[in-house]
């Protein structure tokens, strides 16, 4: 190609067709004089587009704010739905800015409860469905499925980042820092709130595996990549706590089977005395229950079924909730509703195993359909099968084919026996939506650096580390208030394995069966090493002052915790302004 074809396909690039700017600029460099022509033609604001990072934006005149975006490669968005650099740079005006950011921020505020909602309401109870149709025990569900469930915002957040070596440094810095968060706030809130002692065999546990994976971490962000055998390893060492977590559990049960033998004799009669309670209970139960149970069979019709399902409030407790209780549940009314239109939820401890039969029909049809356009941001769904039907149709086909069978086939108040699988239907639908809202999460963060000049990591270790946190955060302390801390501290520490381990392994395994063999990590300078380092002295910190306090954690242990994030917190951000900087003799 000659140089003035290169110079024509330059400037019409330019003008019109930012997004294939990436390939023609490889084609320059391959020319270097047709480089300099073009760049005598074109000016130097086109040499800074070629190389410029894209938050450089903001040192550019306002007037050229758009065609930066649009024309340098950096500033190119692969996944997700919408397109925030061009939304708040192009779309906007330059006097509009702060409204454009509070408009994300609030955008970014209801994602954070997207992942909440489908996590703690959908994805969690089917993972507990599945657990149990397998009939796992407590443990390997806990340490597993119920695990997943807890940490899916941060691990699918970490998958996404990790897919683009641009936000790797986003995963890094929201695994670091959720897990600074809830090691000092989480766990000085739990302390400050209910005093307690802690459980010595399981902290000692999880606190050696937890500085383990971190110490791996820190050894892969010093050697700058992460290879297959690394990855697979992070996967491997958690298959190895889930190991440990079983063998201890049943190690400790032997123990105090054989340790309350010589009471036996004495069970008998408090075990007949507790079974007798429950049974008195449970026919109390039903008596009060009959009491309500109309007196003659009345079978609900399909169309009332399918409308009470598809309510999302509970009118009993809106009439006792405040004021502030309702605002939320307004907030989150159109998404819970969007989720039971495409979720199912399978229940194994009601009676009818949550079975709506127009509702788990309609399912058979929204649930394949919001995979496939959910998944690579619906490039597959729109994708035509020899181009001319779409995949999109195909399924809509395919479920509504399912559903007329599974509709004529079963009743309303009986549930078949394949209900079960519904359960990771819905399992696989919710981790979709979960992935498509962490999707959008990562890529606002990113537009919010751009704008405000910030690193991924500063945006990893706060905004990203607290949304993601916040459910754990509330949840931890309200069962601390209920009387039971050290199941809430051990939650702390056990969530958070699951979450560098598998975030990082997996991510970084998705990533080169999609790309590459090796995963690149660049730390954002300084930050990155204070992060780390910061993480790695507080579990020091808690190894060994736990233990030198007999496992008694008092409100000085959690005064302790939260002064030590504060100071961090304060660190970082001095940091990443500058203000502290590693000067080199």
């Amino acid at each position: 190609m000659t140089c003035s074809r290169l110079l024509s396909r330059s400037m019409v690039k330019l003008g019109r067709e930012p997004r294939s700017f990436k390939s023609l600029s490889s084609a320059l460099l391959t020319k270097p004089h047709c480089l300099l022509m073009i760049t005598l033609r074109l000016g130097n604001p086109w040499l800074s587009m070629c190389h410029s990072a894209c938050w450089e934006v903001r040192k550019q005149n306002s007037s050229q704010w758009c065609s930066f975006i649009r024309t340098n490669p950096d500033c190119q968005i692969d996944g997700g739905f919408l397109d925030y650099l061009d939304g708040v740079f192009c779309v906007f005006p330059s006097t509009l800015l702060p409204l454009a950011v509070t408009l994300y921020a609030m955008w970014l505020l209801y994602l954070f409860i997207i992942l909440g909602v489908t996590a703690e309401k959908f994805f969690c109870p089917n993972l507990s469905a599945i657990s149990t149709n397998l009939r796992l025990s407590h443990n390997v569900a806990g340490v597993t499925f119920l695990a997943f469930g807890n940490g899916a915002p941060d691990v699918f957040s970490a998958v996404v980042a990790f897919s683009d070596p641009r936000t790797a440094g986003l995963a890094i810095g929201a695994l670091f820092g959720a897990g600074i968060f809830v090691t000092t706030v989480l766990a000085g809130g739990i302390a400050l709130v209910k005093p307690f002692t802690a459980a010595s065999r399981p902290f000692l546990r999880d606190a050696i595996f937890y500085m383990v994976a971190v110490f791996v971490t820190f050894l892969a962000l010093y050697f700058g990549s992460i290879s297959l055998p690394w990855a697979l390893g992070y996967l491997g060492l958690y298959i190895f706590y889930v190991c440990t977590v079983v063998i201890c559990t049943w190690i400790h049960r032997r123990q105090r089977r054989e340790g309350s033998s010589t009471s036996s004799s004495r069970e008998p009669e408090l075990v007949t005395e507790s079974e007798n309670g429950g049974s008195t209970s449970s026919m109390n139960g039903a008596d009060f229950g009959e009491e309500y149970r109309p007196l003659l069979p009345h079978e609900e019709k399909t169309l009332h079924i399918l409308t009470k399902s598809l309510n999302t409030l509970d009118y009993r407790k809106w009439r006792r909730k405040p004021c502030c209780w309702r605002l939320f549940e307004v907030f989150k009314m159109p998404i819970e509703f969007v989720l039971l239109l495409t979720v199912p939820i399978v229940d194994p401890d009601k009676e009818d195993r949550n079975w709506k039969r127009p509702l788990n029909c309609l399912h058979l049809i929204t649930s394949p359909l919001v995979c496939i356009l959910t998944l690579k941001s619906g490039a597959y769904g729109l994708y035509k099968i020899q181009g001319v039907f779409p995949i999109w149709g195909m399924v809509i086909l395919t479920g509504a084919f399912l559903a007329l069978v599974i509709f004529f086939t079963t009743k309303n108040r009986e549930p078949p026996k394949y209900h079960c699988l519904f359960a990771f239907l819905g399992f696989l639908a919710s981790a979709m939506w979960i992935k498509a809202a962490a999707t959008e999460v990562v890529n606002i963060l990113r537009t919010l650096g751009v704008i405000f000049q910030l690193s991924n990591t500063v945006l990893g270790l706060t905004l990203l580390a607290w949304g993601n946190s916040i459910g754990d955060t509330f949840s931890d302390l309200t069962m601390a208030r209920q009387g039971y801390p050290r199941m809430a501290f051990s939650a702390c520490f056990g969530g958070i394995i699951f979450n560098i381990l598998v975030g990082v392994g997996l991510g970084c395994l998705l990533q080169m069966t999609s790309s590459q063999s090796v995963v690149k990590l660049e730390p954002d300078g300084l930050l990155m090493w204070i992060l780390a380092g910061a993480l790695g002295l507080s579990l020091v910190f808690s190894f060994v002052s736990v233990p030198a306090q007999c496992f008694h954690l008092g409100k000085a242990y959690g005064i302790c915790l939260l002064i030590y994030y504060l100071a961090f917190l304060t660190v970082a951000l001095l940091t990443e302004f500058k203000v502290i900087e590693l000067t080199t003799l």
